[in-house]
């Protein structure tokens, strides 16, 4: 990588302010029906003591992995993982850019702080947006999948339907950062919708998705996080299909014995339960928001617990209380579960898929606003920071290798401080 140490310095400090300074203003999502927790209480507001500033080791981490991936970008303004049958290429632009990837890089460009219009890798993002924007544009309505290739470590790992979803995931985060009105907005907008339906498209019986991969739960809990960003964004997403993914991620973990199905996991508990916290976390957030309002309204008593008594005093009917009392229970056992240092541990070394699972299990405990979330950070960044490459890079030692992936994984944990409200909104 040429000019890492200069590019990294100028990056540094204009990252450092954008984290804490500029924080640009988020367009306001589209309206649209809400769940039936909501018709109970109204909005809540953020507690800001959710936000955890990192250490100036995380921030100096951040901006030598954007260096890295900055200078990894191809001319086509996408990135690649490279091929699953040829992982001994590390090589960034000796592979061809695919959208999983890149939707991933443009991700964790968008978290550490560049938007659109500003921040030091707004030319990059913009490219690698023009790139998946053009993969949507050009594939063919009928449910394709958005790319040509086959066989890459994405797809063979999680599934072949990846890119549809970490795509969908971006454009979705992306609307966040443009004008509701503005001709941007509208081919996002019909891009993601795009998406959308044909990720719905490919949903099986169980509430999983087509294609899976070695680690297709993986698959399946990206394809259910892209649909319940999209349906906050105001994007057409059925009820019934996100109903079902949701259903088919709590399968995964048995809250009464705190076991998880490794069936679609490829025996790797994580990868599991990551998907089971990240899926419930939205439900079991709203079972403690109904808890608080009947307490504050004087209709339960202070020391209540959550019980499915409880949530039908609160306003609940005895279907909505079973169903959330079921999320809850899910929520709480499987994000212990996902922290459990045997678990953690996995193989003993890390691949792209368990970077991947931190991503999620960090992600479900913001969207929960559970105060925990800190301490797991304060662990996994320790560990991500003493495997950085000196590069600035991340590369997985087994399954998901890629350095690009990887990278931008690493950094999309990192600063996931950044993206607290945007998580925290997530219905």
């Amino acid at each position: 990588m040429k000019t890492r140490t200069i590019l990294a310095g100028g990056i540094g400090l204009l990252l450092t302010l954008t984290f804490f300074l500029s924080r640009p203003t988020a367009a306001p999502a589209a309206q649209r029906e809400g769940c039936v927790f909501k018709t109970v209480f109204g909005e809540e507001p953020l507690d800001t003591s959710l936000r955890y500033a990192p250490s100036d080791k995380v921030l100096s981490s951040v901006q030598e992995g954007l260096s890295w991936l900055r200078e990894a970008q191809q001319p086509d303004g996408g990135w690649g993982a490279g091929s699953h049958g040829r992982q001994d290429i590390r090589d960034p632009h000796a592979v061809p850019s695919d959208p999983a990837t890149t939707a991933m890089v443009a991700m964790a460009i968008l978290r550490a702080g560049t938007r659109p219009d500003s921040g030091p890798l707004a030319a990059e993002l913009n490219q690698a947006t023009e790139f998946l924007l053009k993969a949507v544009e050009n594939t063919p309505a009928d449910g394709a999948n958005i790319t040509t290739l086959t066989g890459t470590q994405i797809q063979v790992k999680l599934g072949a339907n990846i890119d549809l979803a970490l795509t969908a995931q971006y454009l979705s985060n992306l609307l966040t950062y443009l004008k509701p009105d503005s001709r941007e907005h509208r081919r996002t907008m019909a891009a993601l919708n795009k998406c959308v339906g044909s990720l719905q498209s490919k949903q099986l019986a169980n509430g999983s998705f087509q294609g899976a991969g070695w680690a297709g739960v993986l698959q399946s809990a990206f394809a259910n996080n892209a649909l319940e960003s999209a349906r906050s964004k105001g994007a057409e997403v059925d009820k019934e299909v996100l109903e079902r993914s949701r259903e088919y991620q709590k399968g995964n973990f048995d809250a009464d014995s705190k076991t998880a199905s490794v069936i679609d996991g490829a025996g790797i508990v994580l990868y599991s339960v990551s998907g089971s916290a990240r899926a419930t976390a939205v439900e079991a957030r709203e079972v403690v928001e109904v808890m608080e309002k009947a307490k504050d309204d004087g209709v339960l008593a202070p020391e209540e617990e959550v019980s499915v008594e409880n949530l039908t005093k609160a306003g609940l009917d005895d279907d909505q209380a079973l169903k959330a009392i079921a999320a809850y229970e899910v929520y709480q056992s499987s994000k212990i579960v996902a922290q459990q240092d045997e678990v953690v541990r996995g193989f003993g070394n890390n691949g792209g898929e368990e970077f991947l699972s931190f991503l999620q299990t960090g992600e479900s405990m913001i969207i929960n606003r559970d105060e925990v979330w800190k301490g797991w950070f304060d662990n996994v960044s320790g560990q991500l920071l003493s495997i950085q490459n000196p590069d600035g890079s991340w590369n997985g030692h087994h399954c998901i290798t890629s350095p690009v992936f990887c990278t931008a994984t690493c950094v999309l944990i990192l600063t996931v401080n950044n993206d607290i409200e945007e998580l925290a909104a997530v219905e």
